[in-house]
């Protein structure tokens, strides 16, 4: 008997296209990242249904999937579970669990079924040094041009925390919008960071306090208010 050979790919890199997938979920079928263009999106993976960590997140992203949609962004989840599989979790998920202050809590967005791991090796989601039949807590955050932009894993053992990942995606929309950098634990309406300066006289008309709005710190640093 034949062994079959799994396709391998390489792990997608901040910079790169999304890889391209067609996947069935919990929202009918998907076509990715055609179906989402001018979108912004968050593909996450989690370990498995009916585990308690990972009841905990889609808890958590129901709970704030409004928020996101207000910043154009899109949730879509995966495991390596099935489709009926999820939809019965989805199910004791709204019907019965309370955690945290939330309770029938219905998740809307689409959760991948990925049996055969097709999706989850595409963006690196199964480490086997960790797992060889889960994928780990990969969230991958991906523009409207469908460029990934962000990049983050967590271990079986550590639920995400979803202040930062909402404030990834304000950075960053911040950050194309303005053409600015944020700093160390940015949020809405702190300074941002205006590029470097490029010339000797730029950066001396920066320190000299002759660019508008702009206050330096050294002439490699500098700040402005958000707007």
């Amino acid at each position: 008997m034949e062994e079959e050979v799994k396709e391998t790919y390489r792990m997608p890199l901040i910079g790169d296209k999304s890889p391209e997938f067609k996947a069935v979920t919990t929202q009918g079928d998907i076509n990715f990242p055609k179906d989402y263009e001018g979108k912004w999106v968050i593909l996450f993976s989690h370990p498995a249904d009916f585990t308690p960590v990972c009841t905990s997140e889609f808890m958590t992203f129901a709970r704030m999937q409004s928020e996101f949609t207000e910043l154009n962004t899109e949730l879509i989840g995966l495991s390596v579970d099935s489709l009926y599989a999820h939809i019965a979790w989805l199910r004791t998920i709204k019907e019965k669990i309370e955690w945290n202050g939330m309770k029938n809590m219905e998740v809307t967005f689409p959760l991948i079924e990925d049996i055969k791991m097709d999706v989850a090796r595409k963006f690196g989601m199964i480490q086997p040094n960790q797992s060889s039949t889960q994928a780990v807590r990969a969230v991958f955050v991906i523009d409207p041009e469908g460029i990934i932009r962000t990049i983050l894993y967590y271990p079986l053992s550590t639920g995400r925390n979803f202040d930062e990942i909402k404030r990834i995606i304000l950075a960053l929309q911040k950050a194309d919008k303005d053409g600015v950098a944020t700093p160390a634990d940015w949020r809405p309406g702190d300074d941002v960071i205006v590029p470097p300066a490029g010339t000797c006289g730029t950066a001396k008309d920066r320190m000299d306090g002759e660019h508008e709005g702009v206050y330096c710190l050294d002439w490699f640093m500098c700040l402005k208010k958000d707007k």
